[in-house]
């Protein structure tokens, strides 16, 4: 009982810090903050972000306050033409009469080679039902 009761307060606690990330648009801070570290790459990036953090509280004291943007909770629906999940890996529209003609291409491999494909069919569990024949 005590566990479901942690949870739930961790919860709530995650809840609300994600609402005061969102509130004060501390993501957005820090992203442009670690962008102009990436752009001016200074010798001291401490001195820097701390010079750059100085100025924004600044421009914050100085500008009136404003309502922070608001971010849809969800997502627009997508149009048909943003996006759609490929159909298949090739592009190529395969008929019927070329799967029932399509000849299996076999490319021979040295001794090797089929060693190390062998080995490393034996330990994947993905393959270790296939018999002889099929492992070939």
């Amino acid at each position: 009982m005590k566990m479901a009761s942690d949870q739930e307060g961790d919860a709530e606690m995650i809840q609300e810090c994600e609402e005061y990330v969102k509130k004060h648009r501390i993501q957005i801070v820090l992203k442009d903050a670690i962008v102009e570290l990436c752009i001016n790459k200074p010798d001291n990036p401490y001195k820097f972000l701390r010079d750059h953090f100085d100025k924004l509280e600044k421009e914050a004291l100085i500008a009136p306050p404003h309502e922070p943007e608001l971010l849809p909770s969800e997502p627009p629906p997508l149009s048909s033409t943003t996006k759609r999940r490929r159909g298949a890996v090739s592009a190529a529209v395969i008929s019927e009469e070329d799967a029932a003609s399509y000849v299996k291409k076999v490319i021979p491999k040295d001794y090797k080679t089929m060693a190390a494909l062998s080995k490393a069919i034996e330990k994947n569990i993905l393959f270790c039902h296939l018999d002889d024949a099929e492992r070939r």
